[in-house]
């Protein structure tokens, strides 16, 4: 079925009037009501300047666009609002704030006319007698968690606010305060006012077949960066679906978890991206096309998001990431406190484009709770970020290493110690790039080689630092030309990483000069290199590109680079001793923890 839509050009009251058929429904997952009395104001102004207007030139009529309502007809038969929810709430207050206003009038002819005329876009009626039912308004507030969907509904039915400052009560008093003062200074335009509001004021209310539809169009007109995100949608998916006593704790949880991913530069938004290669894995999919992600989890009426165990495996991924971007160690959860964990997770940050993310996403919510997670974690992670790249070093492209992530997300599924099917790296060629990498690489590059060096994370604000400036003089270099200087300024051997602060002050000076400011530093190599160099030159670079290279292509293949088993760091013990597979994790969990092996006694017993 195509999708269809519908445009029809109406003014306030006859939109409004129309709730009769099919009531305006704010649906669960939009924000609450948010405009300011900034918004109030104009609004208003704008209906006084444009009534003033037209009884200036009265023969001249023209209608006030105050913009689009997109809304589609759910199963219910009501109108659920898209985009325009706080506009037409506004109206509702406005139109209410009138009616007040003119019950307290002398009933003339005008008042009693336009009175009636409110009456019908604002409550229910009797089909014969036109008797109105106050309890009835044609419009329903149904923001998640929100007291003010009563504190709205009652407004509309009294005509009456509360002791509450929410944006309801404020908005209402704010129009009948400028109602007030309004007929007062131009009583005689009053009256023209209300007319032009309900029949000169012009909506664009566009019809969509389906909420996907209604999404799709509010997401092309809009433009203030407030649209809907598929987060909204389902999580009042997931709340429908909750039994009435559960709705609470959902809420609250559901709040931490925003709060949480704020704070960890992620959004929830995210995490359901992130959860959805998950279950991809789950299902066996390996396409290489990326499904939109709305569609995605609408499959079925949206059934995936009414497994129990969703908001906790968006918990869980919110975990990882905390521990990832806030570089910090999570109470509960002994991994994060494993410093090698943490360097390699750290390192893949800097990986050029988001690949990587997936399969360490599948890993962590499928293993987590394993007794020997750690271990295998570091090793799954230190193949994966060899894999990775020694690919993109060589062949620097997006999409390089695509086909074999998604098989990879499949693997992890059926074992914590996944087949990887990733192509075999020509070594000589790997040597050869490394020498000038691309420039995605090289912070990637620079942080795998720090971390051979020293056991902290490297500063959350650093730089690459050209050891050799990229500002030289030629006269230094007289048998070399500028351009030999240029590539050979950007290898990777004249570059480390530095603290931002001391890269100010060591500016573009020569080696002599920075020396100084690298021995403040906390970053090893940096230190290495102010011990080890008094002075920097051209075959200094030469030099360090290879030691970096071997150093680097060594540091993979021994986390498994062109071997499709996983490859165990040596353990300091007698040549004579063999160890399962199982003694060696647990070694290895052992020296994460700090514990020296080659000062401490221990004996497998075997059972």
């Amino acid at each position: 079925m195509s999708n269809a839509i519908s445009v029809n050009k109406q003014n306030v009251k006859q939109l409004l009037e129309s709730g009769k058929n099919s009531k305006f429904i704010i649906p669960e997952y939009q924000r609450p009501y948010a405009w300011s009395d900034e918004q109030i104001q104009t609004l208003f102004d704008d209906l006084v300047e444009y009534t003033k207007q037209q009884n200036l030139e009265s023969e001249k009529e023209s209608n006030y666009f105050l913009g689009t309502i997109v809304f589609f007809e759910n199963e219910d038969e009501e109108k659920e609002i898209i985009d325009g929810q706080q506009r037409i709430t506004s109206l509702f207050l406005l139109l209410r704030a009138i009616y007040s206003k003119l019950e307290s009038m002398t009933e003339t002819a005008e008042v009693k006319n336009f009175k009636a005329q409110i009456e019908s876009a604002l409550w229910e009626q009797d089909e014969l007698t036109a008797q109105v039912n106050y309890d009835e308004i044609l419009i329903e507030s149904r923001v998640m968690n929100n007291e003010g969907n009563k504190i709205f509904a009652d407004i509309l039915k009294t005509g009456q606010t509360g002791k509450s400052r929410d944006n309801y009560t404020a908005n209402y008093i704010l129009f009948s305060e400028l109602i007030e003062k309004y007929t007062n200074e131009e009583p005689e335009l009053f009256f023209w006012f209300i007319r032009n509001v309900l029949s000169r004021a012009i909506l664009l209310p566009i019809r969509a077949d389906s909420q996907d539809t209604a999404l799709t169009i509010f997401s092309t007109l809009n433009d203030r960066g407030l649209a809907l995100s598929d987060a909204d949608i389902f999580k009042a998916k997931m709340y429908n679906k909750l039994e009435p006593q559960e709705k609470d704790k959902f809420i609250e949880r559901w709040q931490k978890l925003d709060e949480d991913a704020s704070n960890a530069n992620e959004n929830i938004q995210k995490l359901f991206y992130y959860y959805m290669f998950y279950l991809r894995a789950l299902e066996g999919d390996r396409k290489t096309t990326t499904p939109g992600m709305r569609k995605y989890y609408a499959r079925n009426s949206f059934d995936k998001l009414h497994n129990p165990n969703v908001l906790n495996d968006l918990e869980n991924i919110m975990i990882l990431w905390i521990a990832i971007n806030n570089r910090i160690e999570v109470e509960g959860y002994p991994w994060t406190e494993n410093m090698e964990i943490k360097q390699v997770l750290d390192s893949l940050l800097s990986y050029p484009n988001e690949f990587w993310k997936y399969p360490v996403v599948i890993y962590y919510l499928k293993y987590h709770r394993n007794t020997n997670f750690e271990p295998l974690f570091l090793r799954f992670l230190r193949k994966l970020f060899t894999e990775l790249s020694a690919k993109y070093i060589v062949t620097p492209t997006i999409n390089a290493v695509k086909t074999s992530i998604l098989n990879l997300n499949l693997e992890i599924i059926k074992s914590p110690e996944p087949k990887f099917v990733f192509p075999k790296i020509d070594l000589n060629n790997l040597k050869s790039e490394m020498v000038n990498p691309h420039r995605n690489t090289v912070r990637m590059i620079l942080k795998a080689i720090s971390y051979e060096s020293q056991d902290s994370l490297l500063p959350e604000k650093w730089e690459i630092e050209h050891i050799l400036p990229r500002k030289w003089q030629s006269s230094y270099f007289p048998n070399r030309s500028d351009e030999e200087i240029e590539e050979i300024v950007e290898n990777i051997g004249n570059k480390i990483p530095f603290e931002k602060k001391l890269n100010i002050i060591a500016s573009n000076g020569y080696f002599n000069k920075k020396r100084e400011s690298y021995k403040e530093s906390k970053i090893q190599v940096v230190l290495d290199l102010y011990n080890e160099h008094n002075d920097w030159g051209i075959e200094d670079i030469n030099e360090r590109n290879i030691r970096i290279s071997d150093k680097y292509i060594g540091l993979l293949k021994k986390w498994g680079l062109n071997n499709d088993k996983y490859l165990i760091e040596d353990v300091s013990l007698d040549d004579s001793t063999e160890l399962t597979e199982e003694e060696i994790l647990v070694i290895r969990s052992l020296k994460n923890r700090g514990i020296n092996l080659n000062d401490t006694d221990f004996t497998f017993v075997n059972d």
